[in-house]
């Protein structure tokens, strides 16, 4: 038996923290506040800790009532994603992908749709997330795109979705008139991108240039940090692929110069079980995927 308050208390709490308001949540439950205040209190003395402080006329949470939000909010979705398949067409299949979340944004999502018209049959459901996943413990993922590296275990197919430039990128207002590129790359604020294989210390050596030090802006995604670069803050040190868009319509121009080394890396990876390589959906998306990475 699992160890769980009743789901009913549960619920009620999940309304009224999210809505802070015990009013609020009765008029969502179709009760009364009597009832959800009775309810809150019956799960209080399940944890034996306060979930709400009571004010006048509103409550606010407890930083134990916020922590069981955050992991009641992400349980609830996925319940209401699963109840929501229950009713697809016996020929509708679901597709359950993860993504690092940058690639996501800036590649993954926009070609979707193209996915979609290809494989009328099967509904993607998209999470992401910046760490690899393990598909032998994480079963209720069919297949998972991670950045930097994947995970290599027994039983999982592992396929690079090919090598991406990773060079210095900024908005072309920076490199207008500059004659000296490598004074530039000297001067200019330089953008860190924390999670990326490739560090600004190991361009700066490949190229034979000190590292300037000083501090640099730091953004833990991606898509973040080319962005920053695409307003003009500094040059960011990222993948083509991610930052295609900016690229092409003009946002971001490569910092480039025949004496400069240009980095390749193999920087994405698609992951799927092998004993369900030969599933419909599974082998229609790594297909359709893999054909798209090859396109860039």
């Amino acid at each position: 038996m699992r160890r769980l308050p009743n789901f009913v208390l549960l619920r009620a709490f999940e309304a009224a923290a999210r809505l802070e308001s015990f009013t609020l949540a009765a008029q969502e439950l179709h009760l009364t506040p009597s009832a959800i205040s009775h309810q809150i209190k019956e799960l209080e003395a399940h944890f034996g800790l306060a979930l709400f402080l009571r004010r006048n006329r509103r409550v606010e949470l407890t930083p134990a009532a916020t922590r069981l939000l955050d992991s009641l909010t992400r349980v609830f979705n996925a319940l209401e994603a699963a109840c929501a398949e229950v009713t697809l067409s016996p020929s509708q299949e679901v597709l359950a992908v993860h993504c690092s979340p940058s690639l996501a944004v800036k590649w993954l999502g926009p070609k979707l749709s193209d996915f979609t018209h290809t494989c009328p049959g099967v509904t993607i459901r998209l999470t992401t997330g910046s760490e690899a996943l393990d598909l032998n413990q994480i079963h209720e993922v069919d297949a998972t795109i991670s950045y930097g590296r994947a995970l290599e275990r027994p039983g999982v197919d592992v396929v690079s979705l090919g090598e991406e430039p990773t060079v210095p990128l900024c908005a072309p207002e920076l490199l207008a008139g500059a004659v000296d590129i490598r004074r530039l790359l000297r001067e200019s604020v330089l953008i860190d991108s924390p999670l990326s294989p490739l560090k600004w210390r190991d361009w700066f050596e490949a190229n034979k240039l000190p590292l300037p030090e000083r501090p640099r802006p730091s953004f833990d995604r991606a898509a973040m940090a080319i962005s920053a670069a695409a307003d003009g803050m500094g040059v960011v040190l990222e993948s083509t692929r991610l930052a295609a868009r900016e690229l092409r319509r003009g946002e971001l121009v490569e910092i480039r110069d025949a004496s400069l080394v240009r980095f390749r890396r193999h920087t994405h990876f698609l992951s799927c079980r092998k004993n369900e390589l030969g599933q419909k959906k599974v082998a229609a998306f790594r297909a359709w995927l893999l054909e798209k990475a090859a396109q860039d």
